[in-house]
């Protein structure tokens, strides 16, 4: 690999904050931790995966919530409504890998496309978003190709939308319940996409079949992407169309009411710039700032960790592999309880900034371009931006977005040295480096982990730990000797199908 990419970047780095500023032996105290403050970070996360304009999870919520405030609603809804608005595209990486099967190009551009355009109408695709289409459609093939991919993925776009909402919404559902949210905020999930007149996906349901929450999630989310796009006025204009066929037509009443009323988009556009719109979220939580116990941020990391791994097929369970193997390192090594929780959460969502680079690079079979390292190479500081956005997870921000440095000062993003990596950092890397080469690739079998010991000793201690790799190997030892499997291997025993059979995989069109 070449590090020439993330090296023009890498300068000063003697004045970052690294894991080593908190200082190794410093017990990791968890102030409280309010849920809405973690929710509406890892939104931003949700936004990269659709390809959307970064705040777009938060000014739905607040379109979204004053729509809501017009109608008389239970505060338990209320709440439902909050988080569910927030979490709509927790199900989007499960798609992710599909969609660039089906159209052989980035599936981020893609569904942005897709959000502009009535797909019940297919004369609704102006020339704008053909020329977007087109640009994404196999970029790389013939034009013979690209034009049958076009035309296939025109005849067959009613199944399509079918299966990628199906994929979206079931997956998304399931992660809100798993967080949660309750079944109010699973129902909104699961139903965002259906119309008022029954043409939507993925039940056809119609008008108040559907569930009152995935209206107003369906009208908030759009009013959003299309201010966004071609400012207020056109998106007035486009659910004052679609009343009656996509939309709750008492729904688009309210948003017309308050639009005159001048109460709908206030911090609620791109110019009114991120923060703004997370405080204005944050200002409305219904929970008062609830605040969260050791469990309950466990299972937000482990949600998060699922989206993480769900987009590509190609790591499936791939943190919570990188998480196991670094806690029995964390452990093997005597640290501190609490240090080993702080281990177990950088590891779960350590790759989180991959969210952001598209399937067509994440799932690529063959030699990367310098274009596309540079997108690779910035996943660990996209991890660290999103992760900050908490208070109380600096330290888990800097220490997940580490993993790639290497002692020696030839790992990436920020080209730190043996100084500035803290043990649980360097920790994470090797458990991430054991982890990918442990697990099953569609290219090769997975590599025993004796074998993966010789691969990884000549980068000892040069770039990997000798402390940490001592550890590994000590439980690599005792793993043959228990006969214990990881969550990377459980392929093997049947545990988990094969990749063909995985939902997100299938056979391209």
């Amino acid at each position: 690999m070449s590090y020439a990419v993330f090296n023009e970047v890498s300068e000063n780095i003697e004045t970052v904050e690294s894991s080593t500023s908190f200082g190794s032996k410093t017990a990791y105290f968890e102030a409280s931790i309010s849920l809405s403050e973690v929710i509406s970070a890892m939104t931003f996360a949700l936004d990269m995966t659709e390809g959307a304009v970064p705040g777009h999870s938060l000014r739905s919520c607040l379109l979204g919530m004053r729509l809501a405030a017009a109608l008389d609603i239970t505060e338990e809804m209320r709440s439902s409504l909050y988080y569910a608005l927030q979490l709509k595209d927790t199900g989007c990486s499960n798609n992710a890998a599909r969609m660039t099967q089906i159209v052989g190009g980035d599936d981020r551009a893609v569904k942005n496309i897709a959000k502009l355009v009535d797909w019940t109408q297919p004369t609704s695709l102006n020339l704008r978003s053909l020329q977007a289409l087109w640009h994404n459609i196999l970029p790389k093939g013939s034009l013979l190709e690209r034009l049958t991919r076009l035309v296939r993925v025109g005849l067959s776009q009613h199944r399509n939308n079918r299966e990628m909402i199906q994929l979206r919404c079931e997956r998304g559902a399931e992660i809100v319940l798993k967080l949660e949210m309750g079944e109010f905020a699973a129902e909104a999930v699961r139903c965002i996409d259906e119309h008022w007149d029954g043409s939507g996906y993925p039940e056809n349901l119609r008008g108040r079949d559907i569930p009152l929450l995935a209206r107003i999630c369906s009208l908030a989310q759009n009013l959003d992407v299309f201010a966004t796009d071609s400012g207020t006025e056109a998106a007035m204009d486009v659910i004052r169309q679609r009343s009656g066929k996509w939309f709750d037509p008492e729904l688009v009443k309210i948003a017309e009411e308050l639009n005159q009323l001048g109460m709908l988009w206030a911090n609620a556009l791109v110019s009114d710039g991120v923060e703004n719109t997370r405080l204005a979220v944050l200002l409305l939580d219904p929970g008062v700032n609830a605040r969260l116990g050791a469990e309950r941020v466990d299972r937000i990391c482990e949600a998060f960790a699922s989206i993480v791994d769900a987009k590509s097929p190609f790591t499936y369970r791939h943190s919570i592999g990188v998480a196991d193997v670094a806690v029995q390192l964390a452990e093997e090594m005597g640290l501190a309880p609490d240090r080993v929780q702080l281990v177990r959460r950088a590891a779960l969502l350590h790759d989180i900034g991959k969210l952001h680079v598209s399937n067509t690079i994440l799932d690529k079979n063959g030699e990367l371009t310098r274009e596309e390292w540079a997108e690779i190479l910035k996943h660990p500081s996209v991890t660290r931006s999103i992760l900050e956005r908490v208070s109380s997870f600096r330290e888990l921000a800097v220490v997940a977005a580490e993993h790639h440095e290497k002692l020696d000062g030839t790992g990436y993003p920020l080209g730190l040295k043996g100084h500035q990596i803290s043990i649980e950092s360097r920790l994470i890397a090797l458990a991430d480096t054991f982890a990918a080469l442990a697990e099953e690739r569609p290219y090769r079998e997975a590599i025993e982990p004796q074998k993966i010991l010789k691969i990884l000793a000549p980068s000892v201690p040069n770039k990997l730990d000798p402390t940490c790799f001592e550890a590994l190997t000590s439980l690599v030892g005792r793993w043959e000797q228990e006969q214990r499997m990881g969550p990377w291997s459980k392929r093997a025993i049947g545990a988990l199908p094969p990749y063909k059979e995985w939902p997100t995989v299938v056979a391209p069109v």
